[in-house]
């Protein structure tokens, strides 16, 4: 079960001092609002139709059991027989529904995203509506999949496509995005007619929790069973039976690239399928023409926003020689100027890291920058103020094949590199493993087109005058290589979901 402490993990951005530790935050005024949401003094941390969990107390959360795990997998694969044989704009009515039910809670439950995440307020609730945006989406969806009728070469003969749901999806998702990434793959399942197995971070569970709330009581309103979209908190022991179990038709995992390798191969090893969103090593190309008012702004938003833990967040940025001092300069300025503080003030911009643990990396990070000849010209350093606070970090002089510059480091370090021309910094922009995000700043429209093509960028997101974060839920979201070649929310992603026979 888990325990709404200042104990717990998640709840970081409240800070308190050690006698406050124990101190139980649904039983104070302040916090009165996480009852909306269903949450009590002790929650199950498992959901099969019935809540759930035996696993053992860790930071006071109980989360699933093996053997919770094994019975939740058996009540959803026996709910996935009803949802498969439910017609698939019915099933879409459904999910317009769980949308509706997420309006009506969006400030609330955006309020706990923020509080067990540690993102601004504001970042919190858009991250909702990104949920409520996909089910929007996925209502029109339902009514469209399917595959072509196509000519056969045999007199009196057609070729039909056929697709069918796979059967049941396992979701892992990470901290960072605890409600939209669940969104992304839930509401596009179960529109295909998949039943939904989901593990959430363990650091956001209380958020797993209240979003698995709001989704049964729709199920139960409709006479659906509930182990449709089943919920299993817990640790690595969870992700590797999911990873490992044959009865998990698809597997959705978001989350580290060095964590990605070993659930793909551990789904690979049993001839599974996997869908990966993995990490991004992002870049932003500022050429002499570009517009400098929409470069500062959008490379602040990218570098800093949600404190450099977006998995599209900007960590390398080119600037073309002549315009290296000025931008660098302004982006200083720009810096000193954002709002650092309480996620929950209205006012703030930047918050908390998630953990200690990233704040060494950060830390770490800056020192490896140093010692490979980088100069901080911003930030660098812990802020003198209780929580996991980082200053957003502006980092030059590093050549562009750095080991630490093509390290994915998930925290605000930007890495300010000079280039020459075009042909060598669409190259370094791609020389990194990872393939997630890319964004140029130009307005040459012919190198746009350069870009866009063959030999441009070779990231699943590629972008122009814009920065490299903010994707929109009608594109594909994913991207190549060491990211994972996944794809997820919009265009054909459904297919994903599905099998197709011809």
């Amino acid at each position: 079960m888990l325990g709404l402490r200042r104990a717990v993990a998640a709840l970081r951005p409240a800070v308190a001092s050690a006698a406050a530790m124990s101190t139980l935050l649904v039983s104070q005024p302040r916090y009165a609002w996480l009852r909306e949401l269903g949450l009590q003094e002790e929650n199950s941390g498992v959901y099969n139709g019935l809540w759930g969990g035996g696993g053992q107390v860790r930071a006071a959360a109980r989360p699933a059991s093996l053997e919770d795990y094994e019975e939740t997998v058996k009540k959803a694969k026996e709910a996935w027989k009803v949802w498969a044989d439910i017609p698939a704009p019915k099933r879409g009515e459904i999910v317009r529904q769980i949308g509706d039910a997420l309006r009506q809670k969006i400030k609330v439950l955006g309020s706990l995203v923020s509080l067990e995440m540690g993102k601004i307020f504001v970042e919190g609730v858009g991250e909702v509506q990104e949920y409520v945006d996909v089910c929007d989406y996925a209502v029109g969806l339902s009514r469209m999949i399917g595959g072509p009728i196509l000519p056969s070469e045999r007199p009196g003969h057609a070729l039909i496509e056929q697709w069918n749901p796979v059967g049941l999806v396992g979701i892992i998702t990470a901290f960072n995005f605890p409600v939209a990434v669940y969104g992304w793959n839930s509401a596009i399942a179960m529109i295909c007619g998949n039943a939904c197995l989901w593990k959430g971070a363990p650091t956001t569970s209380l958020t797993s929790v209240a979003v698995t709330k709001i989704i049964a009581k729709v199920l139960e309103d409709n006479k659906v069973p509930g182990a449709i979209c089943s919920l299993v908190c817990g640790g690595a022991d969870i992700g590797t039976a999911m990873a490992r179990d044959e009865r998990m038709d698809l597997l959705s995992f978001t989350g580290s690239t060095k964590v990605g390798k070993q659930v793909a191969l551990m789904v690979q090893e049993r001839f599974g399928r996997s869908l990966l969103e993995l990490g991004g090593n992002n870049a932003i190309i500022v050429f002499e023409d570009a517009d400098l008012n929409l470069v500062i702004p959008s490379t602040l938003f990218a570098a800093v926003g949600t404190a450099g833990q977006r998995c599209t967040t900007a960590r390398r940025l080119f600037l073309h020689e002549s315009i290296h001092d000025e931008v660098v300069a302004k982006l200083a300025q720009a810096y000193a100027q954002v709002r650092i503080g309480d996620p929950w003030d209205p006012d703030t911009l930047y918050g908390p890291l998630h953990t200690k643990e990233a704040v060494k990396m950060f830390l770490d990070a800056v020192e490896q920058a140093k010692q490979q000849g980088g100069s901080v010209v911003y930030g660098g350093k812990v802020m003198n103020r209780p929580g996991n606070y980082v200053e957003p970090t502006i980092v030059t002089g590093l050549p562009h094949n750095a080991p630490i510059v093509h390290t994915e480091t998930f925290a605000p370090i930007l890495y300010v590199l000079k280039f020459k021309g075009e042909e060598e910094v669409f190259a370094w922009n791609n020389e990194v493993n990872q393939g997630l995000s890319s964004s140029i700043f130009t307005k040459d429209l012919g190198r746009i087109f350069r870009w866009l093509g063959p030999k441009g960028s070779d990231c699943g997101i590629v972008n122009v005058n814009i920065p490299t974060s903010g994707a929109e839920i009608g594109g594909a979201f994913g991207g190549e290589k060491h990211t994972g070649g996944g794809r997820e929310s919009g265009s054909d992603s459904w297919k994903l979901y599905m099998r197709r026979s011809t």
